[in-house]
């Protein structure tokens, strides 16, 4: 019997808390398992961000490659406009003739086609992986750097520049081509405008969905195999004969009373 108003025992006091830290509770509810779309919150930054860097760096590489076949192409296929040299004057060969213009429309055509290609490539290539933030960066930077590159590309690649050169070198009455040039510079904006617009269709229709989480109602083991030792939910089970109900006098009411 312990006396009123008596201290507590500083060496029963340690040893019970410590005994009720060590010991588990078992009347505590059981922990909630890990979600696959929760992320630790010890993972550094750069580590998270590192993967996408390398796609986006990788995208913008691929676009860069894919710009010097641009430039081939536009150099190629882009209408010439033909001068010749009349004197000491060099005129238009088809004073009415839309070269110019043709050489612009040209270019978005090859750039709406390298939008189409790396927007599809870059979509099958990160399908698994959900795609991301990084894929669309990085097909809107590389295929403005790769218009730009064609561009310049392409000046160098076709007709020399240097009208009084070729004049010169022609002479007098001789026909030559001027150089290509973009009289729109929206044309620049064909590529990645392209590569968006079916990137966001490819990923609307064919991409990868995410799990919708459970609604808070549904408890921690929602959509789950609970642990071994707790107790599953109930079922419902299957609904047996329903006995009459007994009378005032303990007897069925199913019948005629019997004499």
């Amino acid at each position: 019997m312990t006396v009123p108003n008596t201290p507590p025992d500083p060496l029963h006091t340690a040893a019970g808390a410590d005994a009720d830290t060590s010991a588990p509770n078992p009347f505590a509810p059981p922990e909630a398992p890990a979600r696959a779309f929760e992320r630790k919150a010890d993972t550094p930054a750069l580590q998270r961000l590192l993967p996408e860097l390398k796609v986006g760096a990788v995208t913008v590489l691929v676009c860069l490659l894919l710009g010097v076949a641009m430039a081939a192409l536009w150099a190629w296929l882009a209408p010439k406009v033909p001068l010749v040299v009349d004197g000491n004057k060099i005129l238009y060969g088809d004073p009415e003739g839309e070269q110019r213009a043709g050489a612009d429309s040209m270019f978005v055509l090859i750039g709406l086609g390298m939008g189409v290609l790396t927007a599809l490539g870059a979509f099958l290539a990160t399908r698994r992986r959900g795609g991301g933030i990084a894929v669309a960066v990085g097909l809107a930077v590389g295929g403005l750097l790769a218009s730009v590159g064609a561009w310049g590309l392409g000046r160098r690649l076709g007709p020399g520049s240097d009208l009084v050169a070729e004049a010169k070198r022609v002479g007098d009455g001789g026909h030559f081509n001027a150089d290509i040039d973009l009289g729109a510079y929206g044309a620049l904006l064909a590529w990645p405008m392209a590569a968006m617009v079916v990137l966001l269709a490819l990923s609307a229709a064919f991409g990868k969905r995410e799990e919708d989480p459970p609604p808070y109602w549904a408890g921690p083991y929602a959509g789950q195999q609970p642990p071994a030792g707790l107790p599953s939910a109930p079922t419902d089970a299957a609904p047996g004969p329903v006995d009459a109900a007994p009378g005032p006098a303990g007897r069925p009411q199913d019948g005629p009373d019997r004499a």
